[in-house]
């Protein structure tokens, strides 16, 4: 029975993952998010085009999504449940099965993982990211330096090994797509944050 848990967590994970609220919505509007704005499945690109309502709906159905998959893999697995289920569905969202395995850069789910890891985290995360991409005007360099921030947080507020080894994936995974990003912020042709007026 521990066994079939240890395959039902992350792959329930994964599959909870794999709905890209970004892609559905953006459907619903009349429009693939993927071929719009920078072409990115995420909360950041819907607010881009289609305006703030679309880009706030889209970041919370991404997190609760990401939330009742770790509350899923508590429910089964305590900690490591957490970790398994949070993982399972960072990978979904970046490479959802259910869009051609392509979906978004991971920072809507790391901000549930820091949520489900300690408040104290998540606030972490939102501070940080609000601060840098406000001075730089960058959602990029904010959604990054995010990102990294939840390991020392995580270290800090919530040091146990499952919690660790999420907060750390989570931040590699989310890093890691935006190379792109990384390299435009290098060349200084990373574009400042606007939104979108609505949908037209």
């Amino acid at each position: 029975m521990t066994v079939l848990k240890w395959l039902l967590v992350p792959a329930a994970a994964y599959l909870l993952g794999s709905l890209s609220f970004s892609i559905i919505l953006s459907r619903m509007l009349g429009r693939d998010i993927r071929q719009q704005g920078s072409g990115n499945a995420g909360a950041t690109n819907m607010t881009r085009v289609f305006g703030w309502a679309a880009g706030v709906a889209t970041l919370v159905f991404d997190v609760l999504k990401a939330v009742a998959a770790m509350l899923i893999g508590r429910a089964l697995l305590g900690d490591v449940g957490i970790c398994l289920g949070g993982i399972g569905s960072m990978v979904g969202h970046c490479w959802p099965v259910f869009h051609h395995f392509k979906g978004g850069k991971g920072i809507s789910v790391g901000a549930a993982l820091g949520l489900m890891i300690d408040w104290r985290v998540f606030a972490v995360i939102i501070v940080v990211f609000l601060i840098v991409a406000l001075l730089s005007r960058k959602v990029s360099l904010g959604s990054i330096c995010a990102a990294i921030s939840i390991v020392p947080a995580t270290l800090v507020f919530a040091p146990r090994p499952p919690m660790i080894v999420m907060a750390t994936v989570g931040m590699i995974l989310a890093v890691y797509r935006h190379s792109e990003n990384i390299r435009r912020l290098l060349a200084g042709t990373e574009p400042d944050f606007r939104a979108g007026k609505g949908v037209r």
